[in-house]
């Protein structure tokens, strides 16, 4: 079977949306050619191609030695993309050839490097998009200008507007999908300590703060990434008609917020599109809203679910009591503390069930539970102290959430290990609770001690929580007597008593 190309594609019979070899000029430079921008970034643009005539191309550069610039050359920029889940409750399994990526380029190959310094000095360029890793976005004293490359991201970005600068060029817009907060003014602040150690001048300065304008971004789709499995591999590509190792797979969910004036809405070709990105004021009400709402439900309902016999997400969507309580938590004690438009953050927990319900993911309960005490810290800890702030009364669902992360933690301990605290469910079997060590260490010293005094001693730890709990009225008392309904009667009954 041959290897995807354009030809081979032509072949092959597809019918979709393609824009052609070099039909378009390269708008976007984007550091970074893994699964998920090619999921996310990628596809959004190539949408607007199709929807909004944008006409552009996009040029990847690998961000690190080793990378995928070889496999996507061979295939011409083109690969094939999945967007599975459920959307209605409803199983969705969407194709679509991506064709918006006109090459990729290794910055560690001199030939590569200047061809990249020529696109950054290009009149059609308008975006430069990056997701380095959490770890990119550091300024590294030992990355210099006339390095070839500099090794930092942030340091190649700076030659590179320093290229765009001396060529006369105007500004461009860099998105970056990095995942730490204000991850664009951060990686401003990097550009601009390169630009004074490097001493580049105090016009270029002013050009990368009057003429460049970067942007804090929150992006959220689940991307798997590869298919895993060979034989579903082979059948994909023999229904194809053509062989792809570059196939990507995403959720059908998919946002992208953008920090910036709102002129830049109408620059962008997402608009125009109708897709689902949105220029906004502040990013930060979204990704509070994102934690608090995705990751909260996550946090708050896994661990009872598992001691309630539970393994994986989908199935917990299957149960009216489990199911229930998540909705309970979300829309009766979340969703009005947040500060942001309550019908959308409803249509955003609505959602929620069809993520958690993906027919393609088999998320693993115990997968999730890991580190849940730094989770429940930042997650649900501050929607239940807010809710009782605001509403003079403890939330229900969360209370119970909360009694249900230390029975997690403290159900039938059987021994500590190393990396884990290993204990018992009803059902019979053990599972690895995993944690910091002093976490861990907690629960290991408390296994013989009764549970008012494990709820007393956890809630005075605030060492976990950074403040005594105790002293929040009515709390103990509530999570004492819901951790005695949970171990009495099972963590389903106590989920659905609060229903």
């Amino acid at each position: 079977m041959e290897k995807l190309n354009y030809e081979v594609l032509k072949k092959s019979g597809y019918d979709g949306y393609i824009l052609g070899k070099g039909a378009a000029p390269v708008k976007v430079l984007q550091f970074g050619e893994g699964n998920f921008l090619r999921a996310f970034v990628d596809y959004w643009f190539d949408m607007s191609n199709e929807r909004a005539g944008w006409n552009g191309k996009v040029a990847l550069v690998q961000p690190i030695a080793q990378g995928l610039t070889q496999y996507i050359n061979e295939q011409e920029g083109l690969y094939t993309l999945y967007l599975r889940g459920s959307e209605n409750g409803e199983k969705v399994d969407r194709k679509r050839v991506i064709s918006v990526v006109d090459a990729c380029y290794n910055p560690y190959d001199n030939a590569d490097w200047e061809k990249i310094k020529e696109i950054a000095r290009s009149k059609d360029l308008e975006y430069i998009a990056s997701n380095t890793t959490e770890a990119g976005i550091v300024y590294d004293h030992d990355s210099k200008a006339d390095q070839n490359p500099p090794a930092s991201f942030p340091a190649k970005l700076t030659v590179l507007l320093y290229e765009r600068f001396k060529a006369g060029q105007p500004g461009v817009t860099i998105l970056s999908c990095e995942l730490i907060d204000d991850n664009g003014k951060e990686l401003k602040k990097c550009v601009e300590k390169h630009i004074a150690d490097w001493g580049l001048g105090d016009d270029f300065a002013k050009y990368i703060e009057n003429d460049n304008l970067f942007c804090s971004t929150l992006v959220d789709r689940i991307v798997p990434g590869r298919i895993r499995d060979p034989k579903e591999n082979e059948e994909l590509d023999k229904a194809n008609g053509y062989e792809d190792g570059l196939k990507d797979v995403g959720e059908v969910f998919g946002v992208w917020y953008i920090e910036g004036p709102k002129e830049l809405e109408d620059k962008l070709p997402f608009k125009k599109s109708g897709l689902n990105v949105h220029v906004v004021p502040e990013v930060a009400p979204y990704k509070k809203r994102k934690v608090r709402i995705l990751n909260g439900a996550h946090t708050g309902f896994v661990l009872g679910a598992y001691l309630a016999g539970f393994d994986i997400v989908r199935d917990c969507m299957h149960d009216d009591y489990v199911h229930g309580f998540m909705n309970k938590l979300l829309f009766d004690e979340v969703i009005p503390i947040l500060p942001l438009d309550k019908r959308d953050c409803e249509d955003f927990a609505a959602a929620v069930t069809d993520r958690f319900n993906n027919p393609f993911v088999d998320h693993q309960l115990m997968s999730i539970s890991l580190n849940s005490t730094s989770k429940w810290k930042a997650r649900d800890l501050p929607s239940l102290l807010e809710y009782e702030e605001k509403f003079g009364k403890l939330p229900e669902a969360l209370c119970m959430g909360f009694a249900a992360y230390i029975a997690f933690y403290s159900t039938d301990l059987q021994r500590r290990e190393d990396d884990a605290l290993v204990a018992k469910r009803s059902s019979g079997n053990e599972y690895r609770i995993q944690d910091d060590s002093w976490v861990l260490d907690f629960y290991w010293d408390h296994r013989d001690s009764d549970d008012r005094t494990l709820v007393h001693d956890v809630l005075s730890n605030t060492e976990m929580w950074d403040q005594d709990l105790t002293q929040v009225k009515d709390l103990e008392e509530t999570v004492a007597k819901d951790l005695e309904l949970i171990r009495k009667d099972g963590a389903k009954a106590a989920y659905a008593s609060v229903l």
